[in-house]
C-alpha cells in the first residue's frame, strides 16, 4: 500500500512504498514494439484575419503560391497579395506500433509564422514524414483550438490559454506501415522501464514459474530475454499471457529529492540517519526608518529641517539541536523536523549538510 504524508508548512513530501504486486505489462515494455514521430509543413485556411502577415512571414506566400501551380493558376512575378486567413503551420504525430495503412490517428497543427489564432481554420492536405523520408500518413481537417485571442482597436488584447495551437481528432491517415520483426524467430526481450536487477531477476523467475524452466533469463539490469514460440499466433497469446503475471519490483534506492523551485522535498524509503547533532537558528535584522521634524526659535533665524533617524534591531531565534540516534528512520527524521519548525529552505540546508557530512544514508537528488 503506498502511503503518502504531507506536512503543510514544511514543504516535505514523505513517500513510504510497500511490496506491491505489478503486472508485467505495467513495468516493461517489450523490445522492438515502438511509437514513430511524424512531422510535416502545411497550410491552414479560412482564419478570420489572424492569418500570417507577408512582411514578416513570406514563406507563406511561397508556399501558398507554390500550391496554386499545382492546380494550374498563375501568380503574376512579384505580386503580392495580403493573405490574412493564411497561416503556415508545423504538424506532428505518433504512429503506434503495428498501426496498419487506413488507419486514422490525431495530429497537433502549431504555427511557425505570426498567425496571432488557428481558430477556425481548416489544415490542407499534409504528408507527414518520418526521419527516415518516407510519408506515412497524410493529415488535413477542421482544428480544433482550445486558445482564445482577442484585440481592440486601441491595441488592447486578451488572450486565453494557446489559440496558436490546435489538434484534429484522427485528423490524419496512415498511408504506410512501419515493418517491425515480430513473427521473426528472434527471442523475445522486455525492457524494464526502470532498471534493477532484483526486479529483472523477479520477472524472470516468475515468467519461468509459469512457462518451465530456462523459459526467462536476465540479460542485465534492464532487459529479460524471453524464449517466445515462433508462430505468430502462438507468439501473441504467449505475450498476452506472459504481461499479465503479476511480480513484486524491487524497492529503489533511498533517496532524498529536492525541488529548489518550490520547495518540495521528498524522502524515500530506507532512508536513514547515521548519529549526528545538529543546530539551526535564523538572524533576523529590522531596520525601521523614524522621519523627525526639527523646527527653530520663533526669534531664531533658522530653518525647518525634516531629520531621518534610523533604527536597527538584531534578533537572533533559539537554536535548537537535535540528536539523531544510530540507524534513525524517515519517521525519526520527520519527527525531529517538526519539533525544529524548519521553513522549506532551512530544511534543505539541514539536508545538504547531512549528506556533506556523511551522516545521511541516501542519494541527494536536486531538481
Amino acid at each position: 500500500m503506498t502511503i503518502f504524508k504531507y506536512l503543510v508548512g514544511f514543504g516535505i513530501l514523505l513517500l513510504s512504498l510497500a511490496a506491491q504486486a505489478e503486472r508485467i505489462k505495467d513495468i516493461t515494455s517489450v523490445q522492438g514494439v515502438r511509437s514513430n514521430q511524424l512531422i510535416g509543413y502545411g497550410l491552414v485556411v479560412g482564419l478570420d484575419g489572424t492569418g500570417d502577415s507577408t512582411n514578416q512571414a513570406p514563406f507563406t506566400q511561397q508556399s501558398f503560391n507554390s500550391m496554386l501551380k499545382q492546380f494550374g493558376i498563375s501568380v503574376p512575378e512579384g505580386a503580392r497579395m495580403q493573405l490574412t486567413n493564411v497561416a503556415a503551420v508545423a504538424v506532428h504525430a505518433e504512429l503506434p506500433a503495428f498501426a496498419k495503412p487506413g488507419q486514422p490517428i490525431d495530429v497537433t497543427v502549431s504555427s511557425i509564422g505570426n498567425s496571432g489564432s488557428l481558430r477556425g481554420g481548416s489544415l490542407l492536405m499534409t504528408p507527414l514524414k518520418g526521419i527516415d523520408g518516407n510519408v506515412y500518413a497524410i493529415a488535413q481537417g477542421n482544428l480544433v483550438v482550445g486558445g482564445l485571442g482577442v484585440e481592440g482597436a486601441d491595441g488592447s488584447q486578451v488572450t486565453i490559454n494557446v489559440p496558436s495551437v490546435g489538434r484534429i481528432p484522427g485528423g490524419a491517415m496512415v498511408e504506410r506501415a512501419v515493418s517491425l520483426d515480430f513473427a521473426g524467430g528472434k527471442p523475445l526481450i522486455l525492457n524494464l522501464h526502470q532498471s534493477d536487477f532484483t526486479t529483472a531477476m523477479r520477472v524472470a523467475d516468475v515468467i519461468n514459474q509459469a512457462f518451465g524452466p530456462e523459459t526467462a533469463l536476465a540479460n542485465d539490469a534492464t532487459s529479460i530475454v524471453v524464449q517466445a514460440p515462433v508462430n505468430p499466433s502462438q507468439k501473441v497469446n504467449f505475450i498476452a499471457m506472459v504481461e499479465n503475471l503479476e511480480v513484486d519490483p524491487g524497492e529503489g534506492p533511498a533517496k532524498v529529492v529536492i525541488n529548489s523551485r518550490t520547495g518540495t522535498i521528498i524522502v524515500g524509503n530506507h532512508v536513514t540517519v547515521e548519529p549526528v547533532a545538529i543546530t539551526h537558528g535564523s538572524l533576523t535584522v529590522t531596520i525601521r526608518e523614524n522621519i523627525e521634524v526639527s523646527q527653530p526659535n520663533p526669534l531664531a533665524n533658522g530653518e525647518t529641517v525634516v531629520t531621518p533617524q534610523s533604527e536597527i534591531i538584531v534578533e537572533e531565534g533559539p537554536r535548537p539541536m537535535f540528536k539523531f540516534s544510530p540507524g534513525s528512520t524517515l519517521d525519526d527524521i520527520v519527527r525531529a523536523v517538526n519539533e525544529v519548525g524548519a521553513a522549506p529552505g532551512d530544511l534543505m540546508a539541514i539536508l545538504e549538510g547531512l549528506k556533506q557530512a556523511g551522516a545521511l544514508r541516501a542519494e541527494l537528488v536536486v531538481i
